[in-house]
């Protein structure tokens, strides 16, 4: 392990067998996932502890539509962004931000499932997210992550056709980041900064190949979340600040019954039993200049 003076934890290449052992991402077809993995205060609660009167009326209101209490209220990112992102050199990994605030991040992947039952639960608990997009999973309805973007989510890269990368050569690796960087792009309006590895395998042709398609950064994850409870990486099975969660969309298929909104519920339940806020990836990240 090394460090870059990028603020980021930089990890170096990982021999492709070994990682494709160690770390269980998401599957092409939503399987379950084992691994490390504009507007914070416009997406966090009002203010003050959880289920107290300090919540409106009307935000209580709809965070028990869904069977919750609301979130702890997400502090205002600093303005010094702990991940300072560079648009040359080595492509950076990290898997957690580095902050003393008590604030985890909620990564939702793929983009198999398009339940709009998911959509109705964002725009009453805005909540932010990340979505890391597979266009193999979403070509079929590219508009339905639109809803999602406009409520302030950002939309990341995934790959075309969601392969173990660290098992391709350098080109085509490329033809599934550039490829997936294209389409997101012209679908959604904004290049992604961000890249997640299926299966989170990487290798160092992968961070050439990332840095050649426009993404800055290759993100991993601490957590995962399942359908009950969140499977953690550590043998306390804490949260801790900075972690960076992996979700999935997913469907009753995939979930043993449950929908994508049951799974999430669970999630925030999770999440504020620990007494964690959920604050938005991008509020802590600092751009190259022109990105």
């Amino acid at each position: 392990m090394k460090r870059r003076n990028v603020g980021v934890r930089i990890y170096a290449p990982l021999a492709s067998g070994l990682l494709a052992l160690l770390v269980g991402g998401c599957g092409a077809s939503g399987g379950s996932a084992t691994g490390p993995a504009a507007t914070s205060s416009a997406s966090a609660t009002s203010g003050g502890r959880p289920g107290t009167a300090s919540h409106g009326a009307a935000e209580t209101a709809a965070w028990h539509k869904w069977g919750l209490i609301p979130l702890p209220a997400a502090p205002e990112p600093p303005a010094d962004k702990p991940i300072k992102l560079s648009a040359t050199g080595p492509v950076p990994v990290f898997s957690h931000v580095p902050t003393s605030q008590k604030v985890v991040f909620i990564t939702v992947d793929d983009g198999l499932e398009k339940d709009p039952r998911f959509i109705e639960m964002m725009r009453d608990l805005k909540v932010p997210i990340t979505m890391f997009l597979m266009n193999d999973a979403i070509k079929s309805d590219y508009g339905y992550f639109k809803p999602l973007q406009a409520m302030g989510n950002h939309i990341q890269n995934h790959t075309l056709h969601h392969p173990a990368m660290n098992t391709l050569p350098l080109a085509r690796q490329k033809k599934e980041v550039c490829g997936d960087q294209k389409i997101l792009t012209q679908q959604y309006g904004t290049a992604p900064l961000l890249f997640r590895p299926p299966y989170g395998a990487y290798n160092n042709n992968t961070r050439i190949a990332v840095g050649a398609c426009g993404p800055r950064a290759i993100v991993w994850w601490r957590e995962t979340m399942q359908v009950r409870n969140i499977q953690y990486q550590e043998p306390d099975k804490k949260l801790r600040p900075g972690d960076i969660i992996l979700a999935h969309f997913r469907g009753p298929a995939e979930l043993k019954g449950a929908t994508m909104t049951e799974m999430f519920a669970n999630l925030l339940k999770r999440v504020r039993e620990q007494g964690y806020a959920v604050a938005r990836l991008e509020d802590y990240i600092q751009p190259p200049a022109g990105h």
